[in-house]
């Protein structure tokens, strides 16, 4: 729960900001795009992109996922975890 508190905080300070924050694993994968646009095909509010999808092995709200699970060391959902993405890119007035 705090890691989401923390993801929702940064989201919006940098939307405040304008800025386009994008969202990585440790190992440098990333996740896709910190935002609440469903349409962009980048973002983890996008229910059916890549990033954002329930099924998708690289998405953060798949439960099964390494990024999305409670169980797994990695996932955001996991109160006790000891990694996951937790290295936050931001890239001021670029529109990718």
């Amino acid at each position: 729960m705090k890691h989401l508190v923390i993801v929702a905080a940064v989201v919006l300070t940098a939307t405040i900001a304008g800025a386009q924050v994008q969202l990585y694993a440790p190992n440098g994968q990333y996740l896709g795009n910190l935002n609440s646009n469903r349409f962009d095909p980048n973002s983890v509010a996008n229910p059916f992109g890549r990033y954002g999808s329930q099924f998708s092995p690289d998405s953060i709200n798949n439960p099964f996922s390494q990024w999305g699970s409670q169980f797994s060391p990695n996932g955001v959902r996991n109160p006790f975890a000891t990694g996951g993405p937790s290295h936050f890119g931001s890239t001021w007035g670029d529109d990718d």
